[in-house]
């Protein structure tokens, strides 16, 4: 009869941990507290690390909003500036839902929307990237909308070959491609070598141009050129990340990790700052003449001459 009762009392004892354990841990990323999509997968500080500079960068455009409508709607707006200022918002918002969802790595039930959301936002952003490199080959020599029409083809053409060859990858093969908690397969780093490998191989030729006899086909602005840099340099580690990782190294994932999360949260603001920021300090130059002029018409400084 004793040996009944303890039997008993353990049973009890090991029984609400056996039921917890099998209702919060039953599937990755399903974890408990109102935080868990911020800590889970990754961990709390990658998670940070790509959602706050998404967030403020959206404020930041929220805030310039009403100001940048105005100014591109005064009537000397460059088109592919119109254009690219309404790419941007499109992929801050991708990007910034990108950066939120980052517990959904981890969850087998929304792979499919993660790849979706993954394909859609890196394709963006890609196309922000092409864009701008086919406007710097261009140099000086094309304007208006013929510089847009052969941009945007360039873009759209490297754009839907990489897209085509991603959606095979994921969902055709079924290689986690978007997965980058996981090293995945040796497929999946092969492809992030050769795409890694373009990226940065076209950087460097145009570094090489500037400073060879061609300097004078690219855009003269320093800006230009600085943002080049950043982007191979980026772009080099990146290489090098997925290099290691194919070779089993485990530092790769880190170093591959930590370019992902530089390439999330500052590309979107370094290319405003390097593209359209100074478009826009130019108009308000532009809107403050306009008001001067209008103002004088007017006869509003006419009493500093009495």
């Amino acid at each position: 009869m004793p040996r009944r009762l303890l039997e008993g009392a353990m049973a009890l004892a090991v029984a609400p941990d056996a039921a917890n354990s099998s209702g919060s841990g039953a599937a990755p990323g399903s974890g408990s507290g109102p935080l868990w999509w911020v800590s889970d997968c990754h961990g709390a500080w990658y998670s940070l690390a790509v959602m706050l500079p998404s967030l403020a960068f959206v404020g930041f455009l929220a805030w310039q909003a009403r100001r940048s409508f105005r100014r591109l709607s005064y009537g000397r707006s460059h088109v592919l500036v119109v254009a690219y200022y309404a790419l941007l918002w499109a992929v801050a918002l991708l990007n910034l839902l990108w950066c939120f969802l980052q517990a959904w790595q981890c969850m087998p039930d929304r792979a499919f929307s993660w790849n979706v959301l993954s394909l859609f936002t890196k394709s963006g952003m890609l196309f922000l990237e092409v864009s701008l490199i086919a406007f710097l080959l261009q140099g000086n020599e094309a304007s208006g909308y013929e510089s847009l029409g052969r941009t945007f083809v360039i873009s759209g053409a490297v754009v839907s070959a990489d897209v085509l060859l991603k959606t095979i990858y994921v969902f055709g093969f079924g290689v986690p491609l978007f997965i980058d908690a996981d090293q995945g397969t040796g497929g999946k780093w092969g492809l992030w070598i050769l795409h890694k490998l373009v990226l940065t191989g076209v950087y460097g030729l145009i570094v090489f141009m500037h400073h060879s006899r061609w300097k004078d086909r690219l855009p003269a602005k320093p800006a230009y050129y600085q943002y080049v840099c950043a982007m191979l340099a980026l772009n080099g580690l990146s290489l090098f990340g997925c290099f290691l990782i194919a070779c089993g190294a485990g530092f790769g994932l880190w170093l591959y990790n930590l370019t992902t999360v530089c390439y999330h949260a500052l590309y979107l603001p370094l290319l405003y700052v390097t593209f359209l920021a100074d478009f826009f300090q130019e108009e308000d130059m532009l809107l403050e003449n306009v008001y001067y002029s209008e103002m004088k018409d007017a006869g509003f400084f006419d009493a500093d001459w009495d």
